[in-house]
């Protein structure tokens, strides 16, 4: 597997090292994907070019990445946008962390294998809840859609 770059830094790279172990987007994950998803503009951009491993049927992407895709990239676009709202420049302190409350993927068409694109949009913005809608291009052409609602954790959940 392998992350390509964008300008800006992955928001990723400034989560509290105790909320930076998932399997998807946590840099502490030697075994995960390390999915980065970087500011652009208005919106939020997650790159990832799956390997082989990732098949589904010969030259197509397991659904199951594509929905782990989409939502590491949610959850790391919506820290990007309460940034944002609040005014806080990235990499000025530890980012924010949202877990997944809800998740709707839509698969449009087969992905195929190659480099992959997720783009995110704001839809709506609370101090503790975000929704965020999203698109993942493959080659030029939208192959699935997603609604996420992503809510802000105050700490790391865990044993107590």
């Amino acid at each position: 597997m392998r992350a390509t770059e964008t300008e800006s830094a992955a928001v990723q790279d400034f989560y509290p090292d105790d909320a930076a172990h998932c399997y998807g987007c946590g840099r502490l994950n030697p075994a995960g994907h390390r999915f980065q998803t970087r500011a652009a503009g208005e919106e939020s951009v997650t790159e990832f070019e799956p390997d082989a491993v990732h098949t589904a049927l010969p030259g197509f992407v397991y659904g199951g990445l594509i929905a782990s895709l989409l939502d590491c990239h949610s959850t790391g676009s919506a820290a990007i946008f309460a940034l944002a709202r609040e005014g806080v420049a990235m990499g000025t302190g530890e980012a924010p962390r949202f877990v997944t409350r809800h998740l709707a993927v839509d698969y449009l068409a087969p992905t195929p294998l190659g480099p992959l694109r997720a783009i995110g949009r704001l839809l709506e913005a609370t101090d503790r809840k975000v929704i965020v809608e999203s698109e993942l291009d493959a080659d030029g052409a939208v192959t699935a859609r997603a609604r996420a609602v992503l809510i802000r954790l105050e700490s790391a959940p865990g044993p107590t």
